[in-house]
């Protein structure tokens, strides 16, 4: 009893941070069923269909085809129709017999390090395989978040914090806790930037420490995702200007980066995803076929050439933004209402110009660079398609680069602090927190009755639930929105507090 009074005397209110977190994302987890994700009727067969000898993916007819279970039909009977609800799926979970199909990835166009990580949770029940398989993502996020955060520096653990909260409502914590390999592409570059800032500052057993885990980051975000090869030797490359000159023995611990970086270039030259960078999108209906997962567009005539090119250029930021809200989620059928949107980027909006605020040469080249790539690239590949924004290239492609963006822009140099007034940290966390709320409720009422139904009960007239689950939809999001309030909350003190003047286990050596 004495050990445990001890141990218990030694707890925090930031000790809660990871169980509340998990909590947060394991709500968003359950928030939608099995297939709900965009393109996840391809994810999912993928990953069932990864090792060989799983009795639910047998050899096609055709050669780049699989004969799957009868029951991977129910994956997409709901989608892209926002006011039905996910009720469908009941029945056909247990469709007997098989079906063929190309929809999966038989000829190597992902990497197949997702897939195969994931297979080891697949099994003959779906629905209990997938949601295992989303927990089991939220729980690795929030095992290397936390892990960061104990082995980086007081300044780099306010980096993490702002950089990762500002960026991920509502598309990020979607897509993290999901079976998309999205979500290790969104994870495992935030992870790889940090990890490698660290290894870069740190000394001794953190330090190695760090190394490993950008190891772990690049293998999973060039793992998952072709393009998520090329934002790692982004991170790579970004990570090492901030920390040139500034380190001993900088050339040495250059060669890390260079594994990491060769191990991403491996991946993305042999995944199909490749040919994009070469061809662009092409051959694709609009994204927006509905009418309300977007905007619209500003112009109905055909474009080519120039025009085209200028087009994609004025309308990108309907793009950049669509990681904040303004693209539905999912199957873009669950719309968001435009508080989502206009509080999730105020947020981010604040916390960039604070660290505009503070620049020094490394990080103001930094910048630009990953800005002229965050201009450049949905630009090239849409207009070398002939596609326009809001046509085939999604935000979630680009959600990683600006997730590095956000965590480069909360990136102070040594001797300079990201801080904000109470009033101001308040007024961000308040808007991220209320962000969360509504996409979350809305998320659970798309698929629990459909959005013809409204009301705050998620419980009432509820057509679809997860069979044998104690705890209902009203529940689960009353319980992930008070967790996430709770996190950012019990991180208060940690996004306000001054680094101390010389942190211990820094390389640090210059200004």
């Amino acid at each position: 009893m004495s050990r445990i009074r001890a141990l218990l005397a030694r707890l925090r209110w930031i000790h809660a941070a990871p169980v509340l977190a998990f909590i947060a994302l394991g709500a968003w987890a359950f928030a939608s069923p099995i297939g709900a994700g965009p393109d996840d009727d391809y994810h999912i067969v993928s990953t069932w269909c990864a090792v060989g000898g799983s009795a639910e993916c047998t050899p096609g007819e055709a050669v780049d085809g699989r004969s799957v279970d009868g029951g991977f039909r129910a994956l997409t009977c709901y989608v892209q129709g926002g006011d039905a609800s996910a009720a469908c799926q009941t029945e056909l979970w247990n469709t007997p017999g098989s079906y063929q199909t190309d929809r999966g990835n038989f000829a190597g166009e992902y990497p197949p390090v997702y897939y195969a990580v994931m297979h080891s949770f697949a099994g003959s029940d779906i629905q209990v395989g997938a949601l295992t398989m989303r927990l089991v993502n939220a729980a690795l996020f929030v095992g290397l978040t936390t892990a960061l955060f104990v082995l980086l520096s007081e300044s780099r653990r306010r980096t993490l914090l702002w950089g990762w909260l500002v960026a991920v409502v509502p598309l990020g914590v979607f897509l993290i806790p999901s079976n998309n390999p999205s979500g290790w592409a969104i994870t495992g570059v935030g992870t790889a930037f940090l990890a490698l800032l660290g290894w870069y500052e740190g000394e001794g057993r953190r330090r190695w420490a760090l190394g490993a885990l950008y190891l772990v980051g690049v293998i999973m975000a060039a793992g998952a995702r072709g393009d998520a090869g090329v934002y790692i030797v982004g991170a790579t490359v970004v990570a090492s200007i901030l920390s040139h000159g500034r380190v001993p023995e900088f050339r040495i611990r250059l060669i890390l980066g260079c594994v990491g970086v060769a191990i991403a270039v491996l991946f993305f030259v042999n995944a199909g995803q490749s040919g994009t960078g070469a061809i662009g999108f092409s051959g694709g209906a609009s994204i927006d076929e509905g009418g309300d997962g977007l905007g619209g567009t500003a112009v109905d005539a055909p474009l080519s050439g120039f025009a085209l090119a200028a087009y994609n250029l004025l309308m990108l930021p309907q793009l950049w933004t669509g990681v904040w809200g303004t693209w539905a989620l999912g199957w873009f059928d669950t719309v968001l209402p435009a508080i989502v949107p206009w509080s999730a980027v105020a947020a981010f909006v604040v916390v960039a110009f604070a660290g505009l605020g503070r620049l020094d040469w490394r990080k103001a080249i930094s910048i630009a660079g990953v800005l002229i790539v965050l201009i450049g690239l949905p630009v090239y590949v849409l207009t070398v398609g002939g596609m326009r924004v809001g046509e085939a290239l999604q935000p979630r492609y680009l959600l990683p680069l600006i997730l590095l963006f956000s965590l480069l822009l909360a990136t102070m140099p040594p001797g300079r602090e990201l801080r904000f007034t109470r009033v101001q940290t308040f007024t961000v966390l308040g808007a991220l927190a209320l962000a969360n709320l509504v996409s979350l409720q809305v998320n659970l009422r798309r698929y629990v009755t459909g959005a013809d139904q409204q009301g705050l009960n998620l419980d009432a007239g509820a057509e679809w639930w997860w069979p044998h689950f104690p705890v209902g939809p009203l529940a689960v999001w009353i319980v992930g929105a008070l967790a996430f309030a709770g996190l950012l909350a019990v991180l208060w003190p940690r996004l306000r507090s001054a680094a101390p003047a010389a942190e211990p286990g820094s390389a640090l050596t210059r200004p």
